[in-house]
């Protein structure tokens, strides 16, 4: 890892270690997969989140390194929660979140952010620690809600995609930064494709006999 860390190529006069491309495409690839709900979104995340975790780390972002632990353990959960919610037409069945869900992810969101740059100060793990603590919260947040099939985790993503780039270019990873800029576009096109399965799989669920699909 020290040996990716160190070494890297240079793209528009900025240095780039290959342990930072090679989370940040790893992470790219992650949202195209989440986009078609196909399982290995989650063995793809757990690479890169090993691989940025040893970026964010060097770089003194301990809310973003710390993140990625979350993220690590959230993809088990997610990769196993996948392979137990199939459908033969729709693949992984996602859903819209009921009111009570939006509440919880919006209270975890305030408070978890709260409570986690309080940890960042007083333990000086940041030199940013709200948008840290934001980022990472909302990193985790989002990856919870998508182990549920959550369509509304693509929102969260939005969010954590708006802190993250001004954050990104303050601590110099100016490619980290570029990468969720495309990342919001993704996003957003993600938020669009789950939201019309969602919907399709709601009307399909419907109409079938009670038992057939499992959800």
């Amino acid at each position: 890892m020290n040996w990716l860390l160190e070494h890297g190529l240079t793209l528009l006069g900025e240095h780039i270690s290959f342990a930072e491309l090679l989370g940040q495409i790893g992470a790219v690839a992650v949202v195209f997969l989440a986009q078609r709900r196909t399982l290995w979104t989650w063995p793809v995340q757990i690479a890169a989140a090993v691989l940025l975790f040893s970026v964010y780390t060097s770089a003194h972002l301990g809310g973003l390194a710390l993140r990625q632990v979350i993220v690590f353990a959230i993809s088990l959960y997610g990769w196993w929660a996948w392979t137990r919610r199939r459908d033969a037409e729709y693949g992984v069945l996602v859903r819209r979140s009921t009111w009570p869900e939006l509440g919880a992810l919006a209270a975890a969101l305030v408070l978890g952010t709260i409570g986690m740059a309080l940890l960042l100060q007083a333990t000086n793990g940041s030199w940013a620690p709200w948008p840290d603590a934001a980022i990472f919260i909302g990193t985790a947040v989002a990856y919870a809600a998508q182990g549920l099939r959550l369509v509304e985790f693509w929102l969260v993503w939005l969010l954590v995609d708006a802190i993250g780039v001004p954050l990104q270019i303050a601590s110099g990873l100016y490619f980290s930064a570029s990468v969720y800029i495309v990342f919001t576009a993704l996003v957003i096109k993600g938020w669009r494709d789950w939201t019309r399965s969602a919907k399709a799989a709601a009307a399909s669920l419907a109409q079938a006999p009670a038992g057939n699909v499992s959800v």
